[in-house]
């Protein structure tokens, strides 16, 4: 295998950072080139992204790589999913792109409803219903007789707009576009009646491509102002959690895994979609995979409640390492207070700690009061959360669920990992905690010919980072307390 390296920008919603990968010797290494904020942009009483500000981060980040002194073979983008820039007939962008935390959409879903079904558009798209999906975006900016949207020809998604202004080429990427609750995970094109029912035109939404789309090359003035002259970008799953899933390091399809930060993704590998009134009903989703896969998850409250926590103890004068609160959560006694860390009072709560207490309070459990038995209280309860929705994924898993591979930031948390194993029953692996960064680069990989599928894209990425192994330890102890934990929740 001849070595080569690839640029991927990999934009979240707060921050955004460029990474070499470089494949070398058939192991990947990797190193951060540049991080950059990316805050939401109030204009009046709507937000926005100033995607502005994004393309002149990327420039920097060209210009990084450029001083590396290696040769790029390829450019790709990742970032969150469902927003969106309008495109004008002549090809400029329109405005800025609203985020999707903009106040325009609230209530959308339910005016929609009563022009389209809810069981209707769930049966057509597979995507849990949340008001800040693509759909529900286009529909308010109809619906409020948007002059932006009346000059709009088509629409990119953020991945795609920003590889638009870097290339001059418009494409639909099919992970990003699945995020939307417009795409048919079925026959994985848009559903032209949902657009219409929003008062658009389907012609809105462009020919949809696979991950793995060469979108051409860099345009003239960026090829010779970066000095890198004229890279292709690909369009790699331009949605994060796509690019994410994509690095899992399975050696077979029996697993399930965990994205696990500020949210915890967790959810299952399919060739098909699996959508039903059972998944319906437990807010299950479907979202598009690298190969034509579908990643059949559900979102799970992460670790917002802990930051939530630690917040209020930073504006009391007190700190706390990573690695500090995993030694105090296994100093006090285990299995005293439990909560669903799902539960409305933690969505956004004044207090994150008086909301727990609260909690515990309402359900007769002793309510924690030191700050280690807070951080013991979420980590349990997330352990616990996390095998109620294995135990769902179970039931509608078309194969045997033998293995968690947990990804993200969370993989570096040693303590849950393990509790996480003991609550489940199954080995837990966690790691690369740097899962989207990677299947960024791995898809470029695949589409220079450096490697064959998925399946090899995932062996490479096992070889070459560090993976830790968690087996179930005390599974009685956790099983009797895991009963307690459904009553205690309602689950």
């Amino acid at each position: 295998m001849k070595n080569k390296s690839f640029l991927a920008f990999d934009l979240g919603a707060t921050s955004g950072r460029s990474i070499l990968g470089s494949l070398e010797n058939g192991r990947l290494l990797m190193k951060e080139l540049t991080r950059f904020p990316n805050q939401m942009l109030q204009i009046g009483n709507h937000f926005h992204w100033n995607i502005y500000a994004l393309f002149e981060h990327l420039k920097v980040g060209l210009a990084a790589a450029k001083a590396e002194g290696v040769e790029i073979s390829s450019i790709g983008i990742d970032t969150w999913g469902v927003d969106f820039a309008l495109i004008a007939n002549d090809g400029s962008i329109l405005g800025v792109p609203y985020a999707y935390r903009d106040p325009h959409t609230v209530g959308a879903p339910e005016k929609f409803f009563e022009i389209v079904s809810r069981e209707k558009v769930y049966d057509l798209t597979g995507i849990q219903i949340m008001n800040f999906n693509s759909l529900y975006q286009l529909f308010a900016l109809a619906q409020a007789n948007n002059s932006l949207l009346k000059a709009t020809k088509e629409i990119l998604f953020m991945p795609d707009a920003l590889a638009y202004m870097l290339t001059g080429n418009k494409v639909v990427e099919y992970t990003i576009a699945s995020t939307s609750q417009i795409l048919n995970p079925r026959t994985k094109k848009f559903e032209n009646e949902l657009l219409e029912k929003a008062g658009v035109l389907p012609s809105i939404l462009g020919k949809i491509v696979m991950p793995g789309h060469v979108i051409g090359t860099l345009r003239d003035d960026i090829a010779e102002e970066s000095e890198l002259g004229k890279i292709k970008v690909v369009a790699v799953a331009g949605h994060d959690t796509g690019a994410a899933v994509a690095a899992v390091p399975a050696a077979n399809e029996n697993f399930a895994y965990l994205s696990s930060g500020t949210w915890s993704l967790m959810g299952i590998e399919v060739n098909d979609a699996i959508i039903n009134e059972t998944t319906s009903a437990l807010n299950f989703t479907n979202e598009g995979g690298v190969e034509g896969t579908t990643r059949f998850l559900k979102n799970i409250t992460g670790m917002w409640l802990l930051e939530q926590c630690l917040k209020e103890w930073k504006k009391e004068g007190i700190s706390y390492a990573y690695e500090k609160l995993v030694l105090m959560a296994d100093t006090v006694p285990a299995f005293q207070s439990m909560v669903d860390t799902d539960d409305s009072s933690f969505a956004n709560p004044a207090s994150m700690t008086a909301a727990i207490v609260e909690y515990c309070n309402a359900t007769r459990q002793t309510a924690p009061s030191s700050h280690a038995e807070f951080v013991r209280c979420i980590f349990e309860s997330l352990a616990f959360k996390y095998k109620y929705v294995l135990g769902l994924l179970k039931n509608l898993a078309p194969f045997p669920i033998e293995k968690l591979h947990v990804i993200g930031g969370g993989s570096k948390n040693p303590l849950l990992n393990q509790w996480t194993a003991n609550s489940l029953g199954i080995p837990v692996v966690a790691g690369p905690s740097e899962a989207t960064a990677i299947g960024n680069i791995m898809i470029q990989a695949k589409a220079a010919g450096c490697v064959d599928s998925l399946h090899e894209m995932r062996k490479i990425i096992g070889e070459s980072v560090q993976l830790d192994e968690f087996k179930p330890e005390s599974t009685e102890e956790w099983a009797k307390a895991y009963q307690r934990f459904l009553t205690v929740t309602g689950l």
